[in-house]
């Protein structure tokens, strides 16, 4: 790694990506943060959202990401989710399908349905959709 700023993401089912790379920016819960070389020590909450890498001058990769967190030290970033999807990795009939299951449930009313997992399973799959479509 050296003078490199390493970026890693893991998941419960193991690491999605691990490479150097000059920038990224983190959907955080309290919105977007750019982390550089040289970054201040830091540890954040990371939310649902699109992780931009850019791994060269001319090298982007978008990942879809879920609730967790991340922590800067040393010009190493360690992002923990509970999932990551590079986008080119996306199934997008698989998010299209979530997403007007998600929304069917929240239109039904249903009294059993559990709205606030509803509504995260909906913005997860919308994520997907979107970063599906930023693709490398």
């Amino acid at each position: 790694m050296g003078n490199n700023l390493h970026l890693e993401i893991v998941t419960p089912f193991g690491k999605t990506f691990a490479e150097d790379i000059l920038a990224c920016v983190l959907p955080g819960t309290k919105g977007k943060f750019q982390v550089l070389k040289n970054h201040a020590p830091v540890i954040s909450n990371i939310g649902i959202g699109a992780i931009k890498v850019q791994i060269s001058n001319k090298s982007e990769v978008f990942i879809a990401t879920s609730g967790g967190f991340c922590e800067v030290r040393e010009n190493v970033i360690k992002v923990i989710v509970e999932s990551a999807e590079i986008s080119d990795s996306i199934d997008l009939d698989r998010a299209v399908r979530a997403k007007e299951r998600a929304e069917e449930r929240l239109k039904t009313k249903e009294n059993d349905i559990d709205e606030v997992r509803v509504k995260l399973a909906l913005s997860r799959a919308l994520n997907r959709i979107n970063v599906a479509s930023l693709k490398n």
